[in-house]
């Protein structure tokens, strides 16, 4: 994962607080993750619904610590309109969070890290499947 810089979706943060050994090195080798604060809020929605909440949550504090965190912005709001109508004219809606997530890294130009498929759905957004 060297060389460009990623965004990394939930679910790949979700695998590196679970364990996934490949995961987990990919993510060593980057100089700091970056999430967007969509993913953030998602994190600790997943730690507060937990029946354990106490230990989620000290893994969300814990990397967020380490974290870039990147907030949505007017030009967020932009890029989201743009990517949220071209799907709604393809007839290919995806969650609104994940749009969100996709228009962050669009506006930053990075590579989305991620394990759902329905992204390819997004023009201009360079994916990364894992």
């Amino acid at each position: 994962m060297s060389g460009k810089k990623y965004l990394l979706d939930t679910n790949i943060i979700i695998d590196l607080f679970t364990g996934n050994q490949d995961i987990g090195q990919q993510i060593k080798q980057l100089e700091a993750p970056i999430v967007s604060a969509i993913t953030i809020g998602e994190l600790y929605f997943g730690a507060e619904k937990s029946q354990q909440r106490s230990k989620h949550l000290k893994q969300v504090n814990e990397f967020v610590e380490i974290c870039t965190i990147l907030d949505i912005d007017l030009a967020t709001t932009k890029v989201y309109g743009k990517i949220k109508n071209a799907l709604k004219m393809k007839g290919r809606p995806i969650h609104e969070n994940d749009l969100w997530i996709a228009a962050t890294s669009i506006q930053h130009n990075l590579v989305l890290a991620t394990k759902d498929k329905h992204f390819i759905e997004i023009e201009n957004l360079d994916l990364k499947q894992m």
